[in-house]
């Protein structure tokens, strides 16, 4: 298969877009403003991502389907209301993370959100668990844009009146020229924000409406950028097949039931975990200096033992310095903990930080 393009590419190559492969698709990553511009006016205003490569996958309802999921998802499928939104993960034998995943309920079933680069082998994953009377489909008639920044919740209320009422991690039906659409209030930004639904036929218009309402195009630089501030994982980076959510600081996306009663897969190493503690866990970093230490940066205690390694750094426009994340041995976790960071053949300092980097605005 060759490289796939979004609905959006033609709008996108107008706009200026310099284009990267990523995850099987011809994606933008900045425009004319760049980087740093596009990452400072959705922490201050408003932008929006073009994020249809990654997987809409609409699982329909029957009522065995909640106890399938449950074999794979850590969550509590009871307790999910409708037009709700959680996050958590596809979960392999031995615990590790298959992909990490927004799952909201709607009528007549469940959204699950998929990165891009997994949603192949997460479909399968999914179905290998489902009965044959579990219908799903992968929504490829669908577009997902996310609009992110302070003043989204303005700009989107111009046009759909009533979305201003969601909160965060809630979502609702709305209407876009004749055509139905999904709102839900969330995003991986850092700030306030939603993530629209919308039919590739309709999604050219919708995104010329959110331009002329003063959004600016945000590619997938600024989305890496902004995400880092925020302290947010990225699958192939923090997570992968090897790495589970408590080795990743995440054991809070495990819903409170699931952590006490398990039954769901890789649940005895996940179980070890939580009871006896991780050997190395992901932590964030700030170099002291003005080094960026990028993935595969090896990581050094103050006294010399290699410690770990970056999973992702960069410069972070809003705090004025560099940052990172990666995975370190648990004892040497603490906050403020000095530690020494390898980059290009010389050790810099650096210490273990609080995440997120950036304080989160997010509309509870």
């Amino acid at each position: 298969m060759g490289v796939q393009k979004t609905t959006l590419y033609d709008f996108h190559k107008n706009l200026g877009a310099k284009f990267v492969p990523f995850a099987g698709y011809e994606m933008p990553i900045q425009y004319r403003d760049g980087i740093v511009k596009e990452h400072i006016n959705t922490r201050q205003s408003s932008g929006f991502f073009d994020v249809s490569h990654m997987g809409q996958l609409f699982l329909s309802k029957n009522k065995s389907l909640e106890e399938c999921l449950e074999k794979i998802i850590p969550l509590d499928f009871k307790e999910i209301k409708i037009n709700q939104s959680k996050y958590s993960f596809l979960i392999n034998d031995k615990g590790g993370v298959i992909d990490d995943l927004i799952i909201t309920r709607v009528e007549g079933g469940f959204n699950i959100i998929l990165n891009a680069a997994c949603k192949e082998n997460d479909i399968k994953e999914i179905a290998k668990c489902l009965n044959s009377e579990n219908k799903y489909e992968l929504r490829n008639d669908l577009s997902l844009i996310a609009l992110q920044g302070p003043k989204s919740e303005t700009i989107l209320e111009s046009i759909f009146e009533g979305v201003s009422q969601l909160k965060f991690m809630n979502g609702g039906s709305f209407e876009f020229q004749g055509r139905k659409i999904y709102i839900t209030r969330s995003g991986y930004t850092g700030e306030d924000g939603f993530e629209i639904s919308v039919p590739n036929k309709n999604v050219e218009n919708f995104t010329k409406l959110l331009s002329n309402e003063g959004a600016k195009p945000v590619g997938l630089g600024a989305r890496d950028t902004l995400r880092l501030e925020a302290g947010l994982c990225l699958y192939g980076h923090e997570l992968n097949q090897d790495i589970n959510p408590i080795q990743a600081n995440l054991k809070w996306a495990i819903s409170k039931r699931r952590r006490e009663e398990g039954g769901f897969k890789g649940w005895e190493k996940i179980k070890n975990d939580l009871q006896n503690g991780v050997s190395k866990i992901r932590v964030g970093i700030k170099p002291t200096g003005r080094i960026i230490a990028r993935e595969g940066t090896k990581i050094f205690s103050s006294s010399g033992e290699e410690i770990g390694v970056i999973t992702s750094g960069t410069f972070g426009p809003s705090v004025n310095s560099p940052v990172a994340m990666g995975y370190i041995k648990s004892k040497f976790s603490e906050i403020n903990n000095k530690i020494l960071l390898e980059v290009r053949g010389k050790k810099h300092e650096a210490v273990v930080s609080k995440l997120p980097f950036y304080k989160k605005s997010y509309v509870k």
